[in-house]
């Protein structure tokens, strides 16, 4: 008995630690508006689980508590959008984790309202603040896949102006994240879905806005299932609860796309 306990013991491997970060605008002003869904995610995250965000750390706003037995660290940069690298670079770097471990929050464009996409790595839909996580000097695979992106938009232009415009903001956001992860941009990330300006808003205008009562229900909606799913992350894995994830959102997106919120 003690060399089977002894095996189980010394076999036993601690779960790796997560480090989720909500992108967003720090103080009252920009509560509740579009741009700030990644911060939401995280409170209501760490409302579920009971963790709480009562220190600052590496710039942001931070809790740490566990999941079952996975150690998880939340944090709210408050360095604004644009610079969210600042603060979250460091803390990967602090707590040693690679970036497959580190999962971003932000809002999306390229998604209809409350609709959510889970994706392993790598992609910016519609964001801004994952290029304050690591762009630096753009080589290699990266610069392949900015020389195909620019032309995607440049196409894009002639069919959606809107889209474009979306895309250049995202590219901005995203550059800062990219350059404080050491140029990678292959970082997991969690897509919240926020839909497209009406007729010809100003995207910058659009982000800032408070939702509507129509909107701010299908994101509620969308905060509780982005909860669910991150637990499923936590206790089976990213690659499985992506797949099983994004398939159900998938409907979702089918049913809501012609959805007005306005």
């Amino acid at each position: 008995m003690f060399n089977t306990i002894s095996r189980r013991c010394f076999c036993t491997v601690a779960p790796r630690p997560w480090l989720f970060v909500g992108l967003g605008n720090p103080g009252d002003k920009y509560k509740g508006t579009r741009h700030n869904v990644g911060f939401e995610m995280i409170d209501a995250f760490a409302e579920s689980q009971g963790i709480a965000m009562d220190t600052v750390h590496c710039k942001a706003i931070f809790g740490k508590g566990f999941v079952g037995d996975v150690p998880v660290f939340l944090a709210k940069p408050q360095t604004y959008m644009n610079l969210s690298g600042e603060s979250a670079g460091p803390l990967a770097a602090y707590y040693k984790l690679p970036l497959n471990q580190v999962l971003v929050f932000h809002d999306d464009m390229n998604l209809p309202c409350g609709v959510l996409r889970l994706q392993d790595k790598g992609g910016h839909g519609s964001h801004k603040g994952k290029a304050d996580f690591g762009t630096g000097i753009i080589g290699g695979a990266w610069r392949v896949r900015f020389f195909l992106w620019w032309w995607a938009m440049i196409v894009t232009i002639y069919v959606e102006p809107m889209v474009l415009s979306a895309a250049i903001e995202a590219w901005i956001w995203l550059k800062s994240v990219i350059y404080h992860f050491r140029d990678n941009s292959e970082f997991p990330r969690l897509r919240i879905g926020i839909g497209k300006p009406p007729g010809q808003m100003d995207p910058k205008a659009f982000l800032l806005q408070k939702f509507n009562a129509t909107a701010r229900q299908r994101i509620d909606e969308a905060l509780h299932e982005g909860v669910d799913a991150l637990k499923h992350l936590l206790s089976k894995g990213l690659e499985v609860s992506a797949k099983r994830f994004n398939k159900e959102q998938k409907y979702k997106h089918l049913r809501v796309q012609t959805l007005p919120v306005w």
